[in-house]
């Protein structure tokens, strides 16, 4: 199985492509080190969207980020998924595979049913065998180590047993997967936790997790709400001050890790999301200079 994760000095900056942004990435060649994609969008075989990802492929390294997978399901993932998400592997070599630690699959009449969402998981025994066991099967499949992203999440769902760094570490150890530091969905779920100290916390939270695990980090903003309102993930603004500060303090303890800007509501122009890109950049300079 291929375990290399880009790891270098210059951290690697990216962002993520929707498809109000097709034809400006294939206008120009952006300053940035590769392009995110989700999965899913390009299942299907032939027509447009392909065409446009084979061709965005010949000019940027490709990221495959799946949202559907169901990692933490515990009906197995259908093989039809597997056997499209392995097609799309195959077809754009991509530097990094990635999903949620969530569940998304069920049953109903004996069918496979997708909830449409990121459902959170109980942080126990039993649900760390079966994501385990998922992760094994996928990996296997791909022949991919694959990017574990911890998810924002609205309720504390019963039977939790470990912290949620602690499962995503017994994951890690676990499975051999790598994991994907979201950094707005701790900054989201602290702030909806009721945290007199956001950012606090969320160094907190990194400071749980090993460097050696982490593979890559997602930066994104989100619509802020009054007190007592509860903040959603939706990946609308640009990226918040305190995950910016956030940032800084990932790579002096993660090192030079893959980083992705995410906007995917409200989208901007594409110079905006360049701009941001460009942002993290000078950031992650600095930082691992003073590192160094």
């Amino acid at each position: 199985m291929r375990t290399d994760t880009p790891r270098m000095q210059e951290v690697m900056i990216g962002v993520g492509l929707r498809h109000a942004h097709y034809g400006d990435v294939l206008a120009d060649r952006a300053a940035i080190d590769f392009i995110e994609v989700h999965s899913e969008n390009f299942f299907g075989r032939g027509g447009a969207a392909r065409a446009i990802l084979s061709e965005v492929a010949e000019q940027y390294p490709i990221s495959l980020h799946s949202t559907a997978m169901g990692l933490g399901s515990d009906s197995a993932i259908p093989e039809a998924y597997l056997m499209a998400l392995q097609g799309l592997v195959e077809m754009v070599s991509p530097i990094l595979v990635s999903d949620h630690a969530a569940f998304t699959w069920s049953q109903l009449n004996g069918l496979p049913v997708h909830a449409g969402d990121l459902l959170p998981l109980a942080y126990n025994e039993e649900t760390l065998e079966r994501i385990s066991r998922n992760i094994a099967r996928c990996q296997h499949t791909l022949d991919r180590r694959l990017l574990l992203e911890n998810v924002s999440a609205y309720l504390t769902p019963a039977n939790s047993s470990l912290s949620e760094t602690a499962f995503l570490t017994a994951v890690a150890d676990e499975s051999g997967c790598g994991l994907l530091v979201d950094l707005n969905n701790i900054v989201v779920n602290a702030r909806n936790a009721g945290s007199s100290d956001v950012e606090g916390d969320a160094r907190a939270w990194l400071d749980q997790i090993a460097p050696h695990h982490v593979g890559e980090l997602h930066l994104a903003g989100y619509s802020e709400v009054s007190e007592g309102e509860i903040a959603i993930d939706d990946h609308a603004r640009p990226v918040s001050d305190v995950v910016w500060s956030l940032y800084a303090h990932a790579l002096r303890r993660f090192g030079a890790v893959p980083t992705l800007i995410e906007w995917d509501n409200d989208l901007p122009d594409w110079q905006v999301l360049l701009s941001e890109a460009d942002k993290a950049r000078q950031i992650a300079h600095k930082v691992l200079n003073d590192r160094a």
